[in-house]
């Protein structure tokens, strides 16, 4: 190999580029998919019912995953998958903390006038666990495509700040597809979920592991959507409670975008974003992160 291709995707120690790796295990979850969405689409609809579409995407992160991690003889745990009674208690407390973060949103909205809620008729504790199921299934997805190997080794790259950054933007543009997004709720919402993004990288890092993100994401979710029926960015949820808007502007409310397109939304979270950057982790954060 010509040395300024060599140069070009291998390092100092003769090993792929961190770059190589990312765009690599992004397209290897994407042929993954390919192939698991026709298997998915023949399974029984009552298998399909108890096991998410959105499983196939987790196991095409994890193979991706494993295929190069395989290459770097490291197991799948070092990306913070380790499963213990310490994940187990990063993972509740994740969770907990989700449904505060969108609880806290959602009570500023009301302290201001903008809704009251009303009991949803026929949505009971049933409806409630069955879209935790699925909203865990979003959030192992998501945290595995963007905080796990891709992410890590993009950290080892650009360093932890840079990568914060290119996912936080990749993470908000891959949502500007989605129902609402126009004029001022796309820029309150790309700032919410460039937040969001920020977030959860940083309760990964400051934990070495991803039980604390997958949780924050399960809990944000399911509390936005499947408790207090806002909008799940721009996706209409059915909750145990209905919100009726005041005619207050969307930028209070999030309109049917749901609370990460509001004021409220930004400031909750951006004040979580802080409160773990001034956190050092109960390992010493980032040297936490770089050995996982």
């Amino acid at each position: 190999m010509p040395a300024y291709l060599r140069k070009a995707f291998l390092d100092a120690e003769g090993d792929l580029r961190n770059g190589w790796k990312v765009l690599g295990y992004f397209l290897l979850v994407a042929a993954v998919g390919l192939l698991l969405s026709p298997l998915y689409r023949l399974l029984p609809r009552q298998l399909r019912t108890v096991f998410p579409g959105q499983g196939t995407g987790v196991l095409a992160c994890l193979a991706a995953a494993w295929c190069f991690l395989r290459a770097e003889d490291a197991p799948l745990s070092s990306l913070g998958l380790r499963l213990n009674g310490r994940f187990l208690g990063h993972l509740l407390l994740g969770t907990l903390g989700g449904c505060a973060l969108m609880g806290a949103a959602a009570g500023v909205v009301w302290s201001l006038g903008g809704l009251h809620w009303i009991r949803t008729p026929g949505v009971g504790l049933a409806a409630l666990a069955k879209a935790a199921w699925l909203f865990l299934a979003v959030a192992l997805f998501e945290e595995l495509l963007f905080r796990g190997y891709a992410f890590q080794r993009a950290a080892r790259g650009l360093g932890f700040a840079g990568a914060q950054a290119a996912f936080a933007l990749l993470f908000a543009l891959l949502h500007w597809n989605n129902p609402g997004m126009t004029g001022a709720t796309k820029a309150w919402a790309t700032a919410n979920i460039a937040l969001a993004a920020l977030l959860l990288g940083f309760c990964w890092q400051r934990t070495g592991s991803l039980a604390l993100p997958i949780g924050v994401h399960l809990g944000w979710n399911w509390t936005q959507g499947s408790l207090l029926g806002f909008g799940v960015s721009g996706t209409a949820s059915q909750g145990w409670w209905t919100p009726a808007f005041h005619g207050r502007p969307e930028w209070l409310t999030g309109g049917t975008f749901g609370l990460e397109a509001s004021l409220p939304g930004v400031l909750v979270c951006g004040a979580a974003v802080l409160a773990l950057w001034a956190w050092k982790g109960a390992s010493g954060g980032a040297s936490t992160a770089s050995g996982s």
